[in-house]
């Protein structure tokens, strides 16, 4: 028997700017009508970094990230900590 799949860990679980970062693009992609693997397929990155991006988990490159924003039409904004 095979051993249990590993579940994704819970959202509210994530960093709040992750979380915050996946719902986004899970958003965007909805509103723009596109599969993951349409989406995938025009970033030019597989499905699997689709999924994890918009999971929150896994380790998805940053530069699959950034064209998987400019693909949806997203900008990535980095600040410094406001004390």
């Amino acid at each position: 028997m095979a051993p249990p799949r590993r579940t994704n860990p819970r959202r509210d679980g994530l960093m709040p700017e992750l979380a915050g970062i996946s719902r986004a693009f899970v958003e965007r992609r909805l509103a723009l009508r596109l599969t993951q693997q349409t989406l995938a397929d025009l970033a030019g990155v597989s499905r699997y970094s689709v999924q994890t991006l918009e999971a929150g988990t896994g380790a998805t490159r940053i530069d699959s990230v950034l064209e998987i924003a400019n693909i949806l039409g997203l900008r990535l904004d980095v600040r410094p900590d406001e004390e």
